[in-house]
């Protein structure tokens, strides 16, 4: 008889997030900034943030720094039920690589929300349409990262396209942790202007320009805001001003966590939520119910 394997302990900081969820009454958590990667461009992420103290003036040590099947179960020890993977691309060229890529890890983890990139390129509007044809459920762009223009023409047909379709994709626009001449309010309110039916989900609540971001998704029926690392003591205080109208932006306010590439325990995000005083309601909105219509399929 074959001997079963042995199941590994639950992950020390299981406890707290499931006591989280469970609390609420909800049947999980649905984050929609999560990131799974190829192991030679992982590599790559894992190393810029190890310089980041050269950067940002201060260590951003990793926390979840372990193999893509650990951190699948880690995910699944926690409660999340569904996930993205969220790859962006650098450089022209590597997104078919990245796409791929995903599509494949998507097959086998039925948690995963599919998820593919773009980069203004002269593919990019062939190759966006065949993925959304596809069932590409959410895309991700880094315009820190990729040094990019939102409002480049060569992306005029693709953001057609993702307006047409409803396809939501998660933008980093704002200029944490660092800013370059890309990043900012402006280029997506740009593209809002000429694409407002577009479904774009700010990542980092548009941190530091949260002011700036909300404005736009209280403008634009289909702009939302996740909460990506925004209410941690790590990030930085979210403007105390703008929390009251974070109630009125409910429906629009998604859980995310950048899990793996956190220096604090996966909990400690959902505490910060919690802190802010919105209420239970709100709580279930923002870490499932958001979400869940969303990407209702």
């Amino acid at each position: 008889m074959r001997a079963e394997r042995a199941s590994k302990p639950p992950h020390r900081d299981t406890t707290a997030v499931r006591a989280f969820w469970e609390g609420l009454g909800l049947p999980g958590l649905f984050d929609v900034h999560v990131h799974f990667l190829p192991p030679n461009i992982q590599r790559a992420v894992y190393a810029v943030f190890d310089a980041a103290g050269d950067k940002i003036g201060r260590e951003w040590p990793i926390r979840y720094r372990v193999s893509h099947e650990e951190r699948v179960e880690i995910l699944r020890g926690f409660g999340v039920r569904r996930f993205s993977t969220l790859p962006y691309a650098h450089k022209p060229g590597v997104a078919g690589y990245l796409n791929d890529w995903s599509r494949d890890f998507a097959a086998g983890v039925p948690e995963v929300l599919r998820s593919a990139t773009f980069y203004p390129e002269p593919e990019a509007p062939s190759y966006v349409a065949d993925l959304v044809a596809d069932g590409v459920e959410v895309f991700k762009v880094h315009v820190q990262v990729g040094e990019f223009h939102l409002d480049d023409p060569l992306l005029d047909p693709v953001w057609g396209t993702l307006e047409d379709a409803g396809t939501p994709v998660v933008i980093h626009a704002g200029s944490g942790p660092v800013g370059n001449a890309f990043t900012g309010p402006d280029p997506l309110r740009r593209v809002l202007e000429r694409f407002p039916r577009l479904t774009a989900i700010v990542a980092h609540m548009g941190a530091p320009e949260c002011a700036e971001f909300l404005v736009l998704a209280e403008t634009y029926e289909r702009v939302h805001l996740d909460t990506t690392m925004v209410f941690t003591e790590f990030f930085g205080a979210y403007p105390p001003d703008l929390v009251p109208r974070l109630r009125d932006a409910q429906p629009k306010v998604l859980l995310g966590t950048d899990f793996p590439t956190i220096p604090y325990p996966y909990a400690e995000q959902l505490a910060g939520l919690a802190r802010l005083d919105l209420g239970d309601a709100w709580l279930r909105d923002v870490c499932w119910h958001n979400a869940t219509r969303l990407f209702a399929r």
